[in-house]
């Protein structure tokens, strides 16, 4: 009988530790990214109608965290722009996707420290990679957009590591959903989110 007992218990033991790596292996991984295409208000919106992104924060990226605030960002001499970090799970959306994303719907790759009506370096179009996967990734969907002529202008988009992004104040975070009906929104981003629908219906949440 201790025998039996204890060969049950091994056995036990061993499928025990089969759910503990099974659970493990389940578990998503989220990866992170970070973009900056204008003003944080509409490319906010845009990630977090994309299916496999978890959250989006609207914030500040390359700069120093001195700098980091909305009224002297919007000086445009802080070396900021005004960014998202987006954390997403890689088994549900791509980082390439979410390129796509950027590119075509987010904002205007082609438009030179500005987005439609917000003139200065703080709106220009960025990409703050993480690591060099995704600075190989970012630099080569460049390529092939621009091989393929997608844009009828040159693309200015800066390809650059990151240093360090910074929240930006809360009245600034969700900002399209808490305030749907402010004529900025109406014009310049809410378009954004129908052309998600549009151009990306099965990444569309």
């Amino acid at each position: 009988m201790p025998i039996i007992k204890h060969i049950r218990n091994c056995l036990l033991s061993f499928m025990l530790g089969l759910g503990v790596l099974s659970n493990a292996a389940a578990a998503p991984v989220e990866e992170t990214a970070v973009f900056a295409g204008g003003c944080f208000w509409g490319v906010d919106a845009v990630f977090k109608h994309v299916k496999g992104v978890s959250n989006v924060v609207s914030g500040y990226a390359g700069g120093s965290a001195a700098t980091a605030h909305y009224e002297q960002v919007s000086e445009g001499d802080t070396g900021h722009a005004e960014s998202v970090r987006v954390r997403f799970n890689p088994a549900q959306v791509s980082y390439q996707q979410l390129l796509q994303v950027f590119f075509s719907v987010a904002h205007d790759p082609t438009q030179l420290n500005r987005q439609g009506p917000d003139v200065g370096s703080q709106y220009r179009s960025a990409i703050f990679f993480i690591n060099t996967e995704q600075q190989q990734v970012a630099q080569r969907q460049i390529q092939q957009f621009t091989a393929a002529h997608t844009f009828p202008s040159a693309i200015v988009t800066q390809v650059v590591p990151l240093t360090q992004f910074y929240p930006a104040e809360d009245y600034h975070q969700n900002f399209l959903a808490l305030h749907p009906n402010k004529p900025y929104i109406v014009m310049y981003d809410q378009p954004k989110l129908t052309q998600l629908r549009k151009q990306f219906p099965g990444l569309y949440q």
